[in-house]
């Protein structure tokens, strides 16, 4: 590659002559930087002949506003020949994620799809959620769309041949099966309830399952139901029918049963000056779900535009499948499957015009983006602002789709309730709130009653919907509780963050504590910390709402009610300067006493009433 350019420094002061630069430029393929006079990017494009692409700016024609403001912003134009287009093509993807350059079409959520993991290598091989670098040895599924699709394959793997989730520390140090085990969801190898080739071929059966080979695999559990009823095996051969049946029901499920293979499906629809751009994802012909994108727009752009950007900076980060279908026909469509596929090590075609089951994946994929834009308009652009600072600040994959909160509440220890609280991008999901009333703990023990609430909240979670975002309302103990109670019942893919109020218990001076010791202190002004305090506020509330509606009717049939010369004002005296039954229960005589309107006499029997001790005789 070669470089030729003109600098801010070689120009006339307050002028560019365009038409004079392109004039200079070869016919070969490149890119091309537009820059003000500061010498800061305004836009990247590439060209199959940079003369003809950077002489039509400046034609003279009519042009958008936006697109006009950014031409008379240009003090110089930098280019890079190429030996390809798909050359420059490549280096254009580069340069626009580097340089992120003010006018182009950006993608702003390009991080890498999460997959599953199997680790292989392992005696006891483990099924996880996996995202980032593929580093690990082992075999990795995917990749799916977004977290959900993968808790919900997970889910399904943990119902169908119920192979280990949790983490290898908790694995090592079982003496008894876990609360998974007893739910149906793994087979408890920690303990040896599982023989070795049982388990080994549950996870073949598993890696058939993700292969999308689900006709294949059923085939197989046929022949070795029909093996275990010859055998008069009569409980195995029910164990494998159970197992048949559930793999139909999920065929049945699946708009299509593995006839399309592996494809992306992508549409894209603008309102308002946003652009979302859905993507659908099939591997093995199973449905993984869609994932939705808002690429920012810095000029006007049809649909056919934002496609164009969007396929080189999302594929390029990843492997592309072998078709992808688009809403539009892009005009260098042959040109991105080149370069997609010699990227992929294979062919990979895009196609804009199908028909039959691929028009229908399409059409529901617009449907997706029609949604997804309503909703991201919908929540305003204060909520978007503060969740993009959120997933900036704690480097989250997206903007999270739900968030939950857990707080508890009680008055020293009497009538501990705790709250889950829901947040979307649009705000407050009151219907799925709830409260926890807490039993079976040490009075005042926040940490088991935030573990209670955790597991009751978490326990069949795998039959409902799970958030992107946990916030605890509290520091490192509380934090490490939902952590344990998470890696125990082997739920993967939820961020985790403790909030912390500062010594002076002051808004704005919240530390933000990570499952691996780290803390976040953002500030007062961050909008993310907005966020949070929103969200753990309304937890807060809603515990205590939850506490004193308990503790007043707990109160109502108090064992006060029972002592004879203790009436109403009387026992609202006792409790409220013990703070509550509980701390009525930890005084004594003389303490008892010294409460207006309580003599010795009766502080007396008070106490042996309230702690069981027989007055009667000897």
């Amino acid at each position: 590659m070669s470089e030729a350019g003109a600098g801010p420094a070689d120009l006339p002061s307050g002028s560019f002559d365009g038409k004079a630069f392109a004039r200079s430029l070869s016919e070969a393929p490149g890119v091309y930087r537009m820059l003000d006079a500061a010498g800061a990017v305004l836009y990247v494009g590439k060209a199959g002949s940079l003369r003809r692409r950077v002489g039509s700016y400046f034609s003279g024609r009519a042009r958008e506003p936006r697109l006009a403001a950014m031409i008379a912003q240009i003090g110089a134009i930098e280019v890079t020949v190429t030996r390809s287009e798909g050359e420059a093509l490549l280096l254009e993807n580069q340069l626009i994620k580097t340089l992120r350059p003010r006018y182009n079409i950006l993608l702003r959520d390009d991080k890498s799809y999460p997959y599953i993991h199997l680790a292989t290598e392992q005696e006891w091989p483990r099924i996880a959620f996996h995202r980032g670098a593929r580093g690990r040895s082992g075999r990795y599924f995917g990749p799916f769309p977004g977290v959900t699709a993968v808790r919900e394959t997970l889910n399904l793997m943990a119902k169908l041949f119920r192979l280990r989730t949790c983490e290898d520390s908790v694995f090592r140090n079982r003496s008894r099966p876990c609360l998974q085990y007893q739910i149906g969801r793994c087979s408890a190898p920690c303990v040896g309830l599982i023989p070795a080739p049982d388990y080994a071929e549950s996870l073949r059966r598993a890696s058939l399952f993700l292969e999308g080979r689900n006709d294949e695999l059923v085939r197989e559990l046929q022949a070795a139901m029909q093996r275990e009823s010859e055998a008069l095996a009569f409980e195995r051969a029910a164990r494998l029918r159970d197992l048949i049946a559930d793999l139909r029901k999920v065929q049945a499920s699946q708009l299509v049963e593995g006839g399309l293979g592996d494809l992306d499906f992508l549409a894209c629809v603008q309102r308002e000056g946003t652009a979302c751009v859905a993507v659908l994802s099939l591997r093995g012909g199973r449905n993984l779900g869609t994932r939705a994108f808002f690429p920012r727009l810095a000029v006007e752009a049809d649909d056919t535009d934002v496609l164009a950007a969007f396929v080189p900076q999302y594929y390029l980060e990843r492997t592309a499948p072998a078709e992808v279908v688009l809403g539009q026909e892009l005009p260098e469509a042959e040109l991105l499957g080149a370069v997609l596929g010699e990227a992929a090590g294979r062919k990979v075609q895009l196609r804009g015009a199908v028909r039959g089951e691929r028009a229908r994946f399409l059409d529901l994929t617009q449907r997706n983006a029609e949604h997804a834009l309503a909703a991201r308009l919908a929540a305003g652009e204060g909520q978007r602002r503060r969740l993009e600072d959120l997933q900036a600040l704690l480097g989250l994959e997206a903007p999270p789709a739900r968030i939950e909160c857990f707080d508890i509440s009680h008055t020293q220890g009497e009538a501990t309730v705790a709250s889950c609280v829901v947040f979307d991008p649009e705000g407050p999901v009151r219907a799925r709130y709830r409260r926890f009333n807490i039993e079976g703990v040490t009075a005042g023990d926040d940490f088991a009653a935030m573990r209670q609430a955790l597991e009751r909240r978490f326990r069949k979670a795998a039959d409902g919907e799970l958030p992107d975002l946990l916030l605890i309302d509290g520091g490192r103990g509380q934090l490490r509780q939902a952590r344990e109670v998470l890696q125990e019942l082997g739920i993967d893919g939820v961020e985790l963050v403790g909030v912390a109020m500062g010594e002076a218990r002051r808004a704005g001076e919240e530390t933000l504590v990570r499952p691996d010791g780290d803390t976040l202190r953002p500030g007062g002004a961050s909008p993310a910390l907005h966020l949070i305090q929103q969200v753990r506020d309304e937890a807060h509330r809603f515990a205590i709402t939850g506490h004193r509606g308990r503790r007043a009717k707990a109160r109502q049939r108090s064992r006060l009610e029972e002592i004879e010369g203790v009436g109403a004002k009387r026992r609202a005296a006792l409790l409220r300067h013990f703070g509550g039954l509980a701390g009525l229960l930890q005084a004594g005589v003389e303490q008892i006493a010294a409460v207006e309107g309580i003599g010795p006499s009766l502080a007396q029997r008070l106490y042996h009433a309230l702690h069981g001790i027989d007055t009667g005789p000897a």
